[in-house]
């Protein structure tokens, strides 16, 4: 991914936190020379001294069976993002686009049925934890547990390099930058108006 120096995110922290926050991710590898990719919600956790991406697809998926190739794997996540329109700056210039994006690069392999199931314990606690019934590992029957896991492959992708950008008009002047906020949250768009309070939220860590 190309990341011009104005928008390159290293605190590890920070990306950990935004992968996890927008978990539905993107993965990308390749057939005889061809992209193939999976959309799925993801995990990001920590195994031994190393850390990994985590999921779980359809045996029908034809992708897991790319994973055993020993080819990397890219996995995308992303953020808001949203057209900037010029006329929101003092100074003529041209439109853009702002979005914060997340490039994990690794290599996968299959989950064994042990690490599977630890996978979805996981993934279920993240997401029903909080919720009044919440549908846990532990309260489903092995009748509807045993179904499960025989129409999905588990995997684990190791994390060997993160690119990430947030594009969030770091580039502009103060002036320009709080109109760009105050714009977007009048948007009618969902998109344009969580990227201002994303943006919003970045001027008050700075400040």
């Amino acid at each position: 991914m190309y990341v011009p120096k104005y928008y390159k995110v290293t605190d590890f922290d920070e990306i950990k936190g935004f992968v996890q926050d927008n978990s539905f991710g993107t993965i990308v590898t390749t057939k005889q020379g061809k992209p193939i990719a999976t959309h799925l919600p993801l995990g990001f956790n920590k195994i031994g001294d190393d850390y990994y991406i985590t999921g779980h697809m359809a045996y029908g998926n034809p992708q897991w069976k790319t994973f055993d190739t020993g080819e990397g794997v890219l996995v995308m996540f992303q953020g808001p993002h949203a057209y900037i329109s010029s006329s929101w700056y003092e100074h003529e210039n041209v439109p853009t686009w702002n979005y914060q994006a997340v490039h994990i690069y690794g290599t996968a392999n299959i989950l064994n049925e042990e690490e599977l199931k630890q996978e979805l314990t996981i993934m279920l606690k993240k997401y029903e934890s909080h919720r009044e019934n919440p549908v846990l590992w532990e309260k489903l029957s092995p009748e509807v547990l045993n179904r499960e896991l025989k129409g999905i492959v588990g995997f684990k992708i190791k994390v060997q390099e993160i690119q990430a950008a947030y594009k969030l008009s770091q580039n502009r002047n103060e002036k320009d930058y709080l109109n760009i906020v105050k714009e977007l949250h009048a948007e009618e768009d969902i998109n344009s108006q969580q990227m201002a309070t994303v943006m919003g939220k970045s001027l008050r860590s700075e400040g």
